[in-house]
């Protein structure tokens, strides 16, 4: 079966913006990345999972801050959210690049995202190798829930579906 075939199949899923801050070369570095493979794992102790691409940047970043805030965006920032997904924080500042502003989390070291309808702080408690990807399996250790609004569920390359 191809990749697109395969997505197909699994999709639509909800994207979230997954925030992470580390320390690169003696600089604190603060990224978004969309996430559309994530997922709750348990109720007690509560934790949540996200699978990360292993050439990711995020994937560096949240080993070595140990840490990760999970977004919940409204679809009215689907340009953002596309924006985020097709550049690299390598490269760019995606927080002055985009409408998304920051706030500090209240649990863990990490920034979140101002304009996110909820959030859930997670501190990683294990990480499993799954092929090309990173499961990070973080415990939820301060979470919110701010407004209710239209969600983005990602179809596959630019195409969302709002729910």
């Amino acid at each position: 079966m191809s990749k697109e075939e395969f997505m197909k199949i699994i999709s639509p899923r909800q994207v979230v913006l997954v925030t992470t801050r580390a320390f690169v070369n003696g600089k604190e570095i603060d990224n978004i990345i969309p996430v559309a493979w994530h997922s709750p794992l348990s109720f007690d102790p509560e934790m949540y999972g996200i699978v990360i691409g292993k050439t990711r940047y995020s994937c560096e970043l949240i080993r070595k801050a140990g840490s990760f805030v999970i977004n919940f965006i409204s679809a009215e920032y689907k340009d953002d959210v596309l924006f985020c997904g097709t550049h690299s924080g390598r490269d760019v500042d995606k927080f002055t690049e985009t409408r998304f502003e920051k706030e500090n989390a209240e649990a863990i070291d990490c920034t979140r995202i101002k304009q996110a309808l909820g959030f859930l702080e997670c501190e990683v408690v294990n990480e499993l190798d799954v092929g090309d990807h990173v499961l990070f399996i973080g415990k939820v250790v301060n979470e919110g829930f701010k407004a209710e609004g239209k969600r983005l569920f990602h179809l596959g390359g630019d195409k969302f579906a709002i729910c």
